[in-house]
């Protein structure tokens, strides 16, 4: 269920210029160039999917906190938005379709969720954190969006019913990709994450084709560690 879009804004609005700056200043110089994914981004209105108290940093090239004031705390504990340049270009390189259903990991405050929502089918997003899929959920039935749904799970390990999914977003980052994700993927299904550790992490796009998942990996970024994933071992000979 796609909401029209609509290219027109009132950039005499400082909220509307804040968004264009947004997008043309961060976001399009990241290679993001496709024009329905930018079109998105100035749709999808991203100050109503942060806390109150950040409204002012909503279009700001930085991890928002969602959960307290301590941006640093916020972003050790997996509970912040990804910046924008990172959802923009996870959102072109999947290539969502109006027939994708798809699972999202790590629903933070929604805003992910909605975007997704715009190009496919449905979405179920689950978050480990009970008060941040609260407000995902709050999120979302205020921006009238009704196919995506947010659940309290621990992605990096429990079932979900609704699969097979066409697409699995990662929000966050990860050590590595859990083999039992990889599983939920239908034939022809993609998988995005960012996976490693500081200081370079590289997104990853897995494909799945029969019993074989191609992997690439186009680009390189640091991005907070989603709750629940396996850490490798610091132990050594």
């Amino acid at each position: 269920m796609n909401m029209p879009l609509n290219t027109s804004a009132n950039i005499s609005d400082p909220v509307e210029q804040a968004r264009y700056n947004m997008i043309e200043q961060q976001i399009r110089p990241w290679n993001v160039l496709d024009a329905d994914v930018l079109e998105l981004l100035a749709v999808v209105r991203r100050e109503e999917f942060v806390p109150p108290a950040c409204r002012s940093m909503a279009f700001m090239d930085i991890e928002i906190p969602l959960l307290g004031s301590d941006a640093t705390e916020a972003v050790r504990l997996g509970h912040s938005m990804l910046q924008p340049r990172l959802e923009a270009r996870m959102l072109q390189d999947l290539k969502i379709l109006p027939t994708d259903r798809v699972l999202e990991i790590g629903a933070g405050s929604g805003y992910m969720a909605a975007l997704l929502a715009q190009r496919a089918e449905s979405v179920v997003s689950l978050e480990i954190v009970p008060a941040l899929a609260e407000m995902a959920q709050d999120n979302l039935q205020r921006a009238g969006i009704a196919n995506a749904h947010v659940r309290v799970s621990d992605g990096s390990r429990d079932a979900v019913p609704e699969g097979p999914f066409d697409v699995i977003v990662l929000s966050g980052s990860v050590a590595s990709i859990p083999q039992n994700l990889l599983s939920m993927l239908r034939e022809g299904g993609r998988l995005a994450a960012i996976v490693g550790q500081e200081p370079v992490m590289r997104f990853t796009l897995v494909r799945r084709t029969g019993d074989r998942f191609d992997t690439t990996q186009p680009w390189d970024t640091v991005a907070p560690r989603l709750v629940g994933f396996a850490e490798p071992s610091d132990f050594s000979f």
